[in-house]
C-alpha cells in the first residue's frame, strides 16, 4: 500500500464526510444554535424589560407614598381645623348657656325681690294698721279698714 494512496482515501473520505456533514448535520445544528441564540436574545429583551418594569413600578410605588403621605397630612391638618372649630363651638355654647342661666337667675332674683317687696309691704300694712288701731282703740269699719289698707301700700 502506497502512503500516497492512503492520504488521498483518506483526503476524498474526509470530503466525503465534510460533504455529508455540511449537507445533513450543518442545518440542524444551525437551526439549534439560532434558536438557541434567539431563546438567548429573548430572555435578554425579558431582563431588561422587567428591569424597565421594576424601575417604573418603584417610581409608581414612591408616587403613592408620596400621595398617601400628603393625604395623611391632609387628613391630620383637617382633623386638627376640626378640632379648633369644635372647642370654639363649645366655647361659644358654654358661653351662651352661662348667659342664659345668668339672666335666668336674674330674673328669678327679681321675681323673688319684688314678692319679698310685696310681702313686706303687706306686712307694713298690717303692722299700721294694727298701730293705728292700738293707739286709737277704737274699731274701724272693714270697709274703712280695707281702704286705708290700699293707701299705704300704695304709699309704701
Amino acid at each position: 500500500m502506497n502512503i500516497t494512496a492512503t492520504l488521498f482515501a483518506q483526503a476524498a473520505v474526509f470530503a466525503l464526510f465534510i460533504a455529508f456533514t455540511v449537507k445533513f448535520i450543518w442545518p440542524f445544528m444551525l437551526r439549534a444554535i439560532e434558536a438557541r441564540q434567539k431563546t438567548i436574545a429573548d430572555g435578554l429583551a425579558a431582563a431588561e424589560e422587567g428591569k424597565r418594569s421594576l424601575e417604573v413600578s418603584a417610581r409608581q410605588a414612591e408616587e403613592q407614598v408620596r400621595k398617601a403621605r400628603e393625604r395623611a397630612t391632609e387628613v391630620i391638618a383637617q382633623a386638627e381645623r376640626r378640632a379648633v372649630q369644635l372647642i370654639e363651638e363649645a366655647k361659644l355654647t358654654a358661653r351662651s348657656e352661662g348667659e342664659r342661666e345668668l339672666a335666668a337667675a336674674k330674673a328669678e332674683i327679681e321675681q323673688e325681690l319684688a314678692r319679698a317687696r310685696e310681702q313686706l309691704r303687706d306686712q307694713v300694712a298690717m303692722l299700721a294698721v294694727a298701730g293705728a288701731e292700738k293707739i286709737l282703740r277704737r274699731e274701724i269699719d272693714s270697709r274703712a279698714h280695707g281702704q286705708m289698707l290700699e293707701e299705704i301700700s300704695r304709699q309704701i
